[in-house]
This record gives structure tokens, C-alpha cells and sequence, in this order.
């Protein structure tokens, strides 16, 4: 990976006139300014049909696009609108926030007008048949949760798909690359596990056995009880792992780098039998190990991934990032300890790592500032030479001046923007994956200042 630096924004928060952020023209507005501020990548959240809680790490399906992200006014040039009053449609008037509850029904709305309205069917039939191995199942899982035709929801993702990779040209031809995320397990309530339940640790009524989550740490005396069905290893195994790379093949058609998340998990990961009430009760379990990623990076490039290791590592997980290859996640909010001796000081960096201010987990580094130990702050502000400065300034300059291949801070922090521009908070239910971009914030102003910087660290592309 050549030394470059990008901006991490999902494609939720940009903003919109529709209630939530969309793959119209404030995303092609988006890609414009990362050019402007000399940048490479766009990173972003997972970009599928979002269930539970509306978090992109809970969806409904591992190949289909979130119709919410679909742009309405593109639909409307495309003549599936013509007669149908956008204006009518009222997402509230706070441009802040997602309202997923009016946006998902307005939306549905519009989308079911535009499909009794579709004008394009050669198109949508070829889009049918060459999708219909993860399509059909999805459609079928969808109309009996939703209780409507299938084929509208084959249509929904035909539009989404012919939205992005109208987005993905011309971020690529104005030489923006888009980085995804591919989230380590699939919910249950999902047209994956409906699709192929044998590649799952279920029973023979398909209920799980055992479900995903983390252990008991400091943070959590409970550990984290996610609930996702575990994978059948020895399956996926005898099969070759070809759920996985058709899974992977999905991903990588729709983004040039993506972000494997809780890469621990593939060394081993925490089983916790089926019914429990938190995480306290379960044990570890080995994964596929160093065999699943050399699968993985032998297919699709070494270069196509990065490895999310953060959290607490055993002497095994480093083992397999380092026999990967693949470059790690450095996070400088976590390295700023009284004791001076963090892993994610940047001077203990090597080059095959990529470098965050923080991820969608943390919050903005203005918000961080008011959470942080007064000790713990004291050196960031000494380490980062921004006595006199405001501290996202600080750690941006940090992480672009650091050895690491690719920088990458949230939009928020080039911002700097509090706590109430958060994503998610780990661990909670309900006003997260929400925050929105508003218009005027991504400036020309904003984009020639940190032109400047990525221009003085070497990191322009």
C-alpha cells in the first residue's frame, strides 16, 4: 500500500434532502472535496440491508444493499418517479439525525411507486440472472418479512446496485479508492442463515447451539453477549470456504479495500451456549487460523484487506496478523496512557499498518478530550505539540507525520465536532448510527487545509 491518507464517513451521514444520506449528489459532492484535499480513500460502514437496531453490523443479508441509501432524485432522472410528489414526503426537519423510521417507510414508498412504474427490463432481467445465487433467497426472505412480492425486492437491489457502481466509476476515475467493511458474523435473522444453515452451528430446528460474543474484560464485567450464530468451521472447510469467498467476491465488486472486522475471531473466538443473558459462560473456541487468510489473500490480493485487530490480543492473534502480512489498525486515542508505554505510539509503528485518530466505535477526538484521565491527556498534548492548539489538530498532524502506509481520520475530527457527532457507542441500543453531515461542513476552506497537511507529510496522492 503506497503512503496515502483518506477520510472515514458513512455513506449515511452525508447529507440529503430525504431523511438520511444517499448515493446521489451530495456523495458525488463527497468524492469532489476528497480530491480537493488530496486524499485516496473513502472508508466506510458496511453498505447492506441494515436489521436489528439499524446497525451495519446486523443486517439482513451479506450481499444486498440498504434501500435506504437509494437516491431518490436519481430514480426520479431515471423517469421510475414521473407523477410521484417527492415533495410530499415529510422526513422531519432536524438534518442532523437518521430518522430510520420515516426513512425506511417514505422510502418504501417511493421504491414501490418506481417498481409498478420500472421502465427498464432487459437491465433488470440480466441483473436477475447473473445475482440470482445470493438474490433469490434474499428476495424470498424479505417478501415474507415484509409480506409483498419478491420481485420488488429484486428490483430494490437492482436500482441500489446500479446507483453504486455508478458512485464506485467515478469515485475510481477521479482516483478515489473505497474502502468497506465486512462484518465478522451474519445475524440469525438473516436470508444467509436461511440460505445455507449447514455452514452455521444450529440445530436440526435451526436454532444455535452457540452465539457469538466477547469475554468479560475491565470495560465489561459481562462481556458482550452479540447473538450471532457461530460459523461451522469444519463445514466451511470441506466446501473449500466457499461460502466465504463468494462472500468476499460480493464485497470486493462493490469496494476496492475491505476491512475484515474482528479479524481475533479467526484465530479463535468466544462461544457462548444459546440462551444465556450475557457472555460471562463462554469459552474459546480455535478458528481456521493462518489456512482461512492465506485462502482469502490468495484469491483476491493481498492487497485487497486490512486486518481489524484491535481490542485485547493473545500472543496467537499477533502470530496470524503477522503471518498474514496484513496491515493492522493503529488507533491514537488509545495510545495516549500516563504510562507512556501503549502499542499505538506512533514511534512503535511499522509502515504495514494503517493509523486512525478513532474509529466509528470511538468518539471524536473533541469528545475524547473531555472523557479522557487528566494525566492521560497531559501527554497527548505534550506528544502532540498542541498546547496551543486544538487537539484534533494535534493527533491529525501525529497520525499523518506517522510511518504508518495510510492515515485515516473521521470526518468529525477534521471537523471537530463533540460527542454529539458520535457513530455508535459499543455496547448500547438506540441513537446510534444516526449523525449527519450537514451541507455547507465539507468547505473548500476545510479541503485546501487539509490538502496542506497530506501535501506536507508526503501522503498526496
Amino acid at each position: 500500500m503506497k503512503r496515502s491518507s483518506g477520510i472515514l464517513l458513512p455513506v449515511f451521514s452525508l447529507p440529503s434532502n430525504y431523511g438520511c444520506g444517499s448515493l446521489g449528489k451530495e456523495a458525488y459532492n463527497f468524492i469532489n472535496f476528497l480530491v480537493e484535499a488530496k486524499q485516496t480513500y473513502w472508508q466506510m460502514l458496511p453498505i447492506n440491508h441494515v436489521g436489528y437496531g439499524n446497525s451495519p453490523y446486523y443486517c439482513y443479508s451479506s450481499f444486498a444493499g440498504n434501500p435506504a441509501l437509494i437516491d431518490l432524485d436519481l430514480l426520479k432522472e431515471d423517469g421510475m418517479l414521473d407523477g410521484f410528489d417527492l415533495d410530499s414526503l415529510d422526513f422531519g426537519s432536524d438534518l442532523t439525525r437518521v430518522n430510520y423510521e420515516k426513512v425506511n417507510a417514505l422510502k418504501s414508498k417511493a421504491l414501490h411507486y418506481a417498481f409498478e412504474h420500472r421502465n427498464i427490463f432487459e437491465e433488470f432481467e440480466n441483473f436477475k440472472n447473473e445475482n440470482s445465487r445470493w438474490l433469490k433467497p434474499y428476495a424470498e426472505f424479505m417478501a415474507k418479512k415484509d409480506n409483498d412480492e419478491s420481485e420488488y425486492h429484486e428490483f430494490v437491489q437492482f436500482i441500489f446496485y446500479k446507483q453504486w457502481y455508478a458512485l464506485k466509476k467515478y469515485a475510481n476515475d477521479n482516483g478515489i479508492k473505497l474502502i468497506g467493511d465486512v462484518p465478522v458474523y451474519v445475524p440469525l435473522d438473516s436470508a444467509d442463515v436461511m440460505a445455507e444453515p449447514e455452514f452455521f452451528m444450529l440445530d436440526e430446528k435451526n436454532v444455535p447451539i452457540e452465539v457469538a460474543g466477547v469475554p468479560p474484560d475491565y470495560f465489561n464485567e459481562e462481556g458482550q453477549l452479540w447473538g450471532n450464530p457461530l460459523y461451522n468451521w469444519e463445514a466451511m472447510k470441506n466446501d473449500g470456504y466457499g461460502w466465504w469467498i463468494r462472500r468476499m467476491d460480493g464485497t470486493l465488486k462493490l469496494f476496492d479495500v475491505v476491512r475484515m472486522d474482528h479479524f481475533r475471531g479467526f484465530d479463535s473466538y468466544w462461544a457462548v451456549p444459546y440462551g444465556e443473558t450475557n457472555a460471562i459462560n463462554g469459552h474459546w473456541v480455535q478458528g481456521p487460523g493462518i489456512e482461512f487468510v492465506h485462502i482469502m489473500t490468495s484469491w483476491f490480493g493481498q492487497d485487497k484487506f486490512i486486518a481489524e485487530d484491535l481490542g485485547i490480543l493473545s500472543e496467537s492473534v499477533r502470530n496470524l496478523l503477522r503471518d498474514s502480512g496484513l496491515p493492522g489498525m493503529r488507533v491514537l486515542e488509545f495510545a495516549f496512557t500516563k504510562d507512556k508505554t501503549s502499542s499505538y505510539l506512533p514511534y512503535r509503528y511499522d509502515h504495514n499498518c494503517i493509523c486512525y485518530t478513532g474509529t466509528h466505535d470511538n468518539a471524536p477526538v473533541m469528545a475524547w478530550v473531555k472523557e479522557a484521565d487528566e494525566e492521560d491527556l497531559a501527554f497527548a498534548r505534550e506528544y502532540c505539540n498542541c498546547i496551543n492548539e486544538d487537539m484534533n489538530w494535534g493527533m491529525i498532524k501525529v497520525g499523518m507525520a506517522s510511518v504508518a502506509d495510510l492515515f485515516v481520520a473521521q470526518m468529525q475530527d477534521y471537523l471537530g465536532l463533540d460527542e454529539k457527532s458520535r457513530t455508535n457507542t459499543p455496547g448500547t441500543v438506540g441513537g446510534n448510527w444516526e449523525w449527519r453531515l450537514k451541507k455547507d461542513e465539507a468547505s473548500k476552506e476545510l479541503a485546501k487545509r487539509i490538502a496542506l497537511l497530506t501535501e506536507n507529510y508526503g501522503r498526496a496522492r
